[in-house]
């Protein structure tokens, strides 16, 4: 047994992954909200059992293509209306339309940007140190085990009642994580 103190929460280990999505579902409804799942496969419906249902990387997208579109016609107006004018066969120096191509080039490149420095930032990766890490079966995660963490600062959390809550789960084995 170790202190409280040191403690990052309870790890449950399971075989399958429907084991591993029905306990997620009765923890939830049990209360836990302070929940981690890790899986060697995608399993439909894990997310919403977590509680997790609205991602901000949409948005994310969202911002960073206005940001390359708005940015890619400010500097092409700049550069051909304010800074170096050019008449060219008596043209219009704004000539909005054959802006667009490196206006649409931006906006996909600036979306794309923000959606992987984005989905970085919101994974929380790169992530060289975990508690979860010090848990030997762990390694397992990537291979052929489903797991349920849950962490000591769920409101819910007591040691005892949540090691008894996941024994009633019939996990493969539950680990106490260290900090």
């Amino acid at each position: 047994m170790s202190h409280a103190g040191d403690l990052y929460g309870l790890l449950a280990e399971f075989e399958q992954p429907e084991e591993l999505l029905a306990a997620t579902q009765r923890a939830y409804e049990a209360g836990y909200r302070d929940m981690g799942a890790y899986t060697p496969i995608p399993i439909d419906g894990l997310a919403e059992s977590l509680g997790e249902v609205h991602s901000r990387l949409p948005w994310l997208t969202l911002l960073g293509g206005i940001i390359g579109g708005v940015s890619g016609y400010v500097m092409q107006y700049y550069a051909c209306v304010i800074s170096y004018p050019l008449n060219v066969g008596g043209r219009p120096h704004h000539s909005w339309p054959a802006f667009m191509p490196i206006v649409f080039e931006l906006t996909v490149l600036g979306a794309a940007l923000f959606s992987v420095l984005g989905m970085l930032a919101l994974n929380g990766l790169p992530t060289p140190y975990h508690p979860l890490f010090n848990v030997p079966e762990f390694k397992l995660a990537s291979r052929n085990r489903f797991f349920l963490s849950i962490q000591r600062r769920d409101p819910k959390f007591d040691i005892v009642a949540t090691r008894k809550f996941l024994d009633e789960l019939h996990p493969h084995g539950v680990h106490e994580v260290q900090l």
